[in-house]
């Protein structure tokens, strides 16, 4: 078996660890139970490029017990655990290639391995991998079936080329599923990018200015936690509806150009690029501490960063410091990228538990229906949507009401009034 990654000798941690992770992902336990017996993934190839992580790890195990053969990269070079990594190698069998810290070209080597098998499917969180297909393998169009995205940006990107009419084989955007964006983007960003901050710096939030640029729902998660822990939350946005929900959530509302003299702290969450500038970098307080909540570290202009500083050193394991000419003292959290990954852990594993049992179940429904599905971005069916918030309320014991056949007619009906 091919691989690649940083020691082999780590599985063992790795594997007490995906374990502990398995308990608080009931739903996909459910799905994998199904899929051992029913193999509905039989003989299909899937490519995956994802975060390395101890959740990723339960939904390969998954994949592989539904009989796929499963191949999976690092989404992000900084984001890979290396013990999770070498679990999945030596006690699951299954082609891992990623190394925490990995450069480009190793990055870009590794997408192109997992590539190499042909897949039927491919699993992406970002787009990279799609990117390549369209870039430089589209040999591999043929035999592939369709893909799933996971977060906001792959679907940006894949959504442009749809539109342009370029996408070769048909999406389903996990990211836009109400189980997954309600929910991991909500609470999973807002506390792992929280603790991501607190574990590379050991900062108080009480009584700092927190600036959160974007408020989607990642922005509104880590904006109601950092509020929670005493923080002045500050939030910046181009959209005017955005802004009004913020104001009216109790936040500050202002231009990034009147927040940077004034934030402690600032987080980006927008999936655009340059949202931190040249200009607002030399307008910041010194000692501010930027990080970046979004996919790519794009968010934060960090080559204007390095032409207009005149020093840089690392001052802690996650925090670069760039001494600005004439100008205050900045300091980058995880060079700028994902912030709650590269230097915390990612989601809690009863977040991502939701967000997986949708790859899993639209990996599912990919080999059903794909001679119907056209070369567009799909939303996860409604169907599963609603079964994994069925599946996760059992699992945590709570029970709701039934529509009864007068109240279902009732909603159906236009005949009634007051």
């Amino acid at each position: 078996m091919d691989y690649d990654i940083a020691n082999i000798g780590l599985a063992k941690k790795g594997k007490l660890r995906i374990e502990w992770a398995a308990r608080n992902m009931p739903v996909l336990q459910i799905i994998r139970d199904r899929f051992s017996k029913e193999k509905p993934l039989k003989s299909t190839c899937i490519s995956c490029c994802l975060h390395v992580t101890t959740e990723t790890a339960n939904l390969m195990i998954t994949l592989k017990q539904g009989g796929a053969k499963v191949n999976l990269c690092a989404s992000n070079p900084l984001s890979t655990q290396d013990d999770v990594a070498a679990s999945l190698v030596k006690n699951h069998k299954i082609p891992v290639f990623a190394i925490n810290g990995e450069n480009n070209s190793t990055y870009y080597q590794h997408i192109n391995k997992v590539l190499d098998v042909h897949p039927h499917i491919t699993m992406d969180d970002g787009a990279d991998l799609v990117s390549a297909i369209h870039q430089k393998r589209k040999d591999l169009v043929k035999d592939i079936l369709g893909g799933t995205e996971e977060t906001t940006t792959g679907v940006i990107r894949l959504k442009s080329l749809e539109q342009k009419e370029l996408l070769l084989f048909p999406i389903i955007a996990i990211n836009n599923a109400q189980t997954k964006c309600f929910f991991d983007n909500r609470y999973g960003t807002g506390q792992s990018t929280v603790d991501g901050i607190i574990r590379a710096t050991n900062i108080l939030f009480a009584g700092a200015n927190v600036v959160i640029c974007g408020y989607g729902w990642c922005g509104r998660g880590v904006a109601m936690r950092a509020r929670g822990m005493g923080a002045r939350v500050i939030v910046t946005e181009t959209d005017s509806l955005k802004a009004l929900e913020a104001i009216m959530d109790g936040y500050e509302v202002m231009p990034i150009k009147e927040a940077a003299p004034k934030g402690n702290v600032f987080i980006t969450l927008t999936g655009d690029t340059k949202v931190i500038s040249e200009e607002h970098f030399k307008l910041m307080k010194d000692g501010a501490i930027v990080a970046n909540g979004g996919h790519f570290n794009v968010e934060l202009d960090l080559d204007a960063l390095e032409k207009i500083s005149v020093k840089k050193r690392i001052v802690r394991e996650f925090v670069e410091e760039y001494t600005i000419k004439n100008g205050p003292r900045i300091n980058i959290l995880c060079q700028g990228r994902l912030v709650n990954l590269a230097a915390a852990e990612g989601h809690p594993a009863c977040v991502m538990d939701m967000s997986f049992a949708n790859q899993a179940l639209s990996a599912e429904f990919i080999v059903q229906k794909s001679q119907t599905l056209k070369k567009k971005v799909y939303p996860v069916p409604e169907k599963i949507d609603k079964q994994i918030a069925k599946l996760k309320l059992k699992s945590m014991g709570v029970e709701i009401d039934n529509l009864t056949s007068e109240q279902k007619k009732y909603l159906v009906s236009w005949e009634a009034g007051t």
